[in-house]
C-alpha cells in the first residue's frame, strides 16, 4: 500500500525528511480496526516527531516510521475481539503516538480511540477534528474542571494561541458548552476575524503586554514565554491549562503567592499508557460528532492542500512551522 514516511529525522527542508513509499498492508487483530484513509490532518505534533530533537538526525530508523494522527475513513476489517465498529462503518480519530501513523493508505487503530464520523462531514472536514476536540474538551472540561454544562457560566477565559487548531476548538466549547466570556490572542487581521468568526468576545495581541486578569488561562503555544506572565494575567486561585511542554525548569514559587492550579493535557496519555479509561475518548468523539451533526460545533478546516503525498505533507509541516497556519490544514485521498 501507499504511504509516506522517513527513515532519518530531519529539517523538512531536506529532500528524504519525508518519502513517498510503499509498506506491507497490516491486518487487524483484536480490537483494532483497519481503517481506508479517507483524509488526514496535518498537527505540530507531525513536525515534532519528524524534525531532530526527539530522535537525532543521524538515527536511522531499520523500517520506515510513518507519521500521522488525524484521520477520517472507512473501516475495511475489524479484529475478533471489536464491538465498537463494524466494516462499512465511517470514522475520524487522532491516533496513537506509539504506533505506526494515518499518513497510509490503510491504517490500524484501536476502536476504543475512535469515533463515528459526524454525518453532515465530509472526509475532509471530519479529519480536522480529533486532535484539536480532544486536546480541548480533555484539558478544558476533564483536566481544569470547567463545567461543560454552564456552571462557570460569566467567568472569563483567556484563550493564548486562540486561531490554531487546539484554539479554534476551544473558543467555540467556550461558548456553546461553558458559556464563558472569552478572549483570544491573535495579531493578523485574518486570524482576528477567524476567532471571531468562532465566537470570541474579545481579541487581544499577543505581541502586546496582556492587560486584565483570568479565571482561566489556556496557553496553547510557548509555554516558557509565557509562564513568568501567569501570575499577572491570573486571578487568585485561578487555573492554568498547557498543552506544549516547557524547554527548561520553571519556576512555581511565583505562582503561590495566588494559590494557581498548573493543569497538563496530553491527548495521547490514554492511547500510549492504555488506561482503564482508554474508552473515554470514543465517547468523547461521538458526542463532538452529534454536538457537530447538531450545529453546535463546526469543522475547523482552512486549506484543503491536495492528495496525501510527500510534497503536500512537506508543504504542511513548512507551514506549521513557520507559525503562521490557521485552523487546519487538511489532504485528502492517494
Amino acid at each position: 500500500m501507499k504511504a509516506v514516511g522517513l527513515y532519518r529525522y530531519l529539517p523538512i527542508e531536506h529532500p528524504e525528511s519525508l518519502l513517498d513509499l510503499e509498506v506491507e498492508t497490516p491486518r487487524a487483530s483484536g480490537r483494532d480496526l483497519l481503517v481506508e484513509v479517507k483524509a488526514v490532518s496535518v498537527n505540530p505534533v507531525d513536525t515534532k516527531r519528524r524534525a531532530p530533537g526527539l530522535k537525532n538526525a543521524d538515527t536511522v530508523e531499520l523500517s520506515p516510521k510513518i507519521l500521522g494522527f488525524d484521520a477520517a475513513g472507512v473501516v475495511k476489517a475489524a479484529g475478533l475481539e471489536c464491538s465498537l465498529f463494524r466494516p462499512g462503518d465511517a470514522v475520524y480519530y487522532a491516533g496513537s503516538v506509539v504506533r505506526q501513523g494515518t499518513n497510509s493508505e490503510l491504517h490500524l487503530v484501536d476502536e476504543r480511540i475512535v469515533g463515528r464520523k459526524p454525518a453532515n462531514l465530509s472526509f475532509a472536514e471530519a479529519a480536522a477534528l480529533p486532535l484539536t476536540t480532544l486536546t480541548a474538551w480533555e484539558l478544558m472540561f476533564e483536566r481544569m474542571g470547567i463545567s461543560r454544562t454552564g456552571s462557570h457560566a460569566g467567568a472569563s477565559l483567556l484563550i493564548l494561541n486562540g486561531a490554531g487548531g487546539v484554539g479554534s476548538i476551544a473558543i467555540q466549547l467556550a461558548k456553546k458548552l461553558a458559556r464563558l466570556q472569552v478572549t483570544a490572542t491573535a495579531s493578523r487581521p485574518e486570524s482576528i476575524a477567524w476567532v471571531k468568526e468562532l465566537g470570541a468576545d474579545n481579541v487581544v495581541d499577543h505581541t502586546r503586554p496582556i492587560e486584565g486578569e483570568f479565571d482561566f488561562v489556556l496557553c496553547l503555544s510557548s509555554s516558557d514565554f509565557y509562564w513568568k506572565q501567569f501570575p499577572d494575567i491570573t486571578k487568585p486561585q485561578g487555573k492554568i491549562g498547557l498543552i506544549v511542554r516547557t524547554l527548561k525548569p520553571v519556576d512555581l514559587q511565583i505562582l503561590h503567592d495566588k494559590s494557581l492550579t498548573i493543569c497538563l493535557e496530553g491527548m495521547f496519555t490514554r492511547s500510549t499508557f492504555q488506561t482503564p479509561d482508554m474508552e473515554a475518548q470514543h465517547k468523547l468523539l461521538n458526542e463532538a460528532a452529534g454536538l457537530v451533526e447538531a450545529g453546535v460545533l463546526r469543522h475547523t478546516l482552512k486549506d484543503n492542500l491536495g492528495r496525501i503525498c510527500a510534497e503536500h505533507l512537506k508543504r504542511a509541516h513548512q507551514r506549521l512551522e513557520g507559525g503562521h497556519a490557521i485552523g487546519k490544514l487538511v489532504l485528502e485521498g492517494f
